[in-house]
């Protein structure tokens, strides 16, 4: 139960970092709005998508929500990340940048397991 509890908070934290942090602080630089233009979409979606990014990572580090939000905050998060690996593969190419979000999404997979052995919920457990 010790390693759950130390894989989710590295992981979470890691995420409620490259998520919600990052985002909250270079979401509207020059540099992120190209990135979003070159994607071919528009710019006002950096707004939209800084906001979704730094409340799903607030929700899962914060320990007092119900589980129900925090499944809404995976599923986002994780749409969130698969697209825009997708979005750079259509636009780019398949490419090491491809790979970036994928390797996020693998640590937000962690970060979703480690939650689930920590937070059995009665009811659900595999017979």
């Amino acid at each position: 139960m010790k390693g759950s509890k130390t894989v989710f908070w590295v992981s979470t934290g890691f995420i409620f970092l490259f998520e919600g942090v990052m985002p909250a602080l270079t979401g509207h630089s020059e540099l992120a709005k190209q990135g979003i233009t070159h994607l071919g979409y528009p710019e006002y979606f950096v707004t939209i998508l800084v906001l979704c990014k730094v409340a799903g990572a607030t929700v899962l580090i914060t320990p007092w929500i119900p589980y129900r939000i925090k499944e809404w905050a995976y599923a986002g998060l994780s749409i969130e990340l698969l697209c825009a690996a997708a979005s750079t593969w259509i636009v780019d190419g398949f490419g090491l940048m491809v790979f970036f979000p994928i390797f996020i999404f693998t640590i937000l997979v962690a970060s979703y397991v480690s939650y689930h052995v920590l937070n059995i919920i009665p009811g659900t457990e595999m017979k």
